[in-house]
């Protein structure tokens, strides 16, 4: 009986569900009967939408067929939930399935859409920001099937907005997100005045970021499996760098002299230096003469050369995690927080950790100083105070 592998992988931006198995026809006939089934040519699988509905349908189809191995499975959607780690409730951004334009889409749907991709481009946005927004203009598209998207009203859009929020239970994040999509397509493609188009935004959620302790982070980053596993947390930790950031990082970057780092490009299209550390620097000469497959043009490239990627990343910090039996909910970006967090109350001034993680906004950094313990020692909780002038202690009967 034939084996079919499942696993989660990453597949252009969104979570997808991967068959993985030996060419058969009778398998091939049953595969392509599930819906939204999709072949893809670089990973040479089959791939579906992520649900637990999906699973269950091809257990039922390949029954007696063929050996449905999940073993894999579990353990990934549990990684995936610690990697919302800061998610707000509801529906996220990297959650949603966007749909896509067809032939059967109004021709003027489908001019709208090039010439707002070609706008954003042309700002220079980023591919993300790109992704992004025509993703869910797309899906305001949707909503008006009839319709030139010029011609929507504003009382049209408030009603597409009240209605998808409360049926698809968006987070802030999303909404305020969707808002910039419709408000870009108005404004700077239509030159419509800003006025008009003045849609609610919702209240961000505030949420603490997640630290761990010193003692936490030398158990994970020794927990690591290998130099180079450890190189890369050691990095995430030193520096503050965000995933993107560190698979992204190319050997040039590594200035031994002045003892720095260059991060080209990060989030907002800004370059910006970081120190490097000296400890770091031993671990990464110690990578390079242990790696037998020498890195060509990034720092850290994958099995076969390459980009290293997110994903394997993000795997390398929940096996470290798991291996060092820290329980804390953190995902890589987790050792970003850390690395501003202990800066501050190190004694570091907060206007420089900024300029470390490249925030824009001193707003941003001033979350920090809500999980920082520097204020907190300093004030003694009252309970201590009431049981130290007394001789009896509490647990006494």
């Amino acid at each position: 009986m034939e084996n079919i592998t499942l696993s989660i992988e990453k597949y252009h931006g969104n979570w997808r569900l991967f068959a993985d198995f030996r060419y058969n026809l009778e398998l091939l006939r049953i595969i392509k009967e599930v819906p939204g089934a999709q072949w893809s040519r670089t990973k040479k699988k089959w791939h579906f939408n992520l649900s637990r509905q999906v699973v269950e349908l091809l257990a039922q189809k390949l029954e007696g067929r063929a050996m449905l191995d999940v073993s894999g499975l579990e353990e990934q959607w549990k990684e995936q939930e610690e990697n919302k780690d800061r998610a707000a409730p509801g529906e996220s951004l990297r959650e949603l399935q966007a749909p896509t334009l067809s032939r059967a889409d109004p021709g003027s749907h489908q001019v709208a859409l090039r010439a707002y991709e070609e706008l954003l481009r042309l700002k220079n946005y980023s591919p993300n920001t790109i992704r992004a927004y025509k993703s869910l203009f797309i899906i305001f598209l949707k909503n008006f099937p009839c319709r030139k998207p010029s011609s929507i009203r504003q009382s049209e859009i408030m009603d597409f907005m009240v209605h998808e929020r409360s049926r698809r239970n968006w987070s802030s994040t999303l909404q305020n997100q969707m808002i910039n999509a419709i408000k870009f397509f108005y404004e700077k493609l239509l030159k419509r005045d800003a006025q008009m188009y003045e849609l609610p935004r919702a209240r961000k959620e505030f949420r603490l970021p997640t630290v761990f302790s010193e003692d936490e982070l030398r158990r994970i980053i020794l927990a690591a499996g290998n130099l180079k596993h450890r190189a890369m947390l050691c990095l995430a930790y030193s520096a503050g760098l965000r995933i993107s950031e560190i698979i992204n990082l190319k050997m040039e970057d590594i200035d031994r002299d002045r003892m720095v780092i260059t991060i080209r490009q990060a989030k907002g299209r800004k370059d910006r230096q970081v120190m490097l550390s000296s400890v770091l620097l031993a671990l990464l000469e110690e990578y390079y003469k242990q790696e037998k497959k020498k890195p060509e043009v990034y720092l850290f490239e994958g099995q076969y050369a390459g980009q290293y990627s997110r994903r394997s990343l993000e795997k390398v910090m929940m096996a470290a995690k798991k291996k060092a039996g820290v329980k804390k909910r953190g995902s890589i970006h987790a050792l970003r927080h850390s690395f501003a967090t202990h800066l501050l109350e190190g004694g570091t001034d907060l206007f420089a950790i900024k300029e470390l993680l490249g925030h824009s906004s001193i707003k941003t950094t001033l979350i920090y100083a809500h999980v920082s313990r520097q204020h907190l020692s300093k004030v003694q909780s009252p309970l201590d105070k009431l049981v130290s002038g007394s001789t009896k202690k509490l647990g006494d009967k």
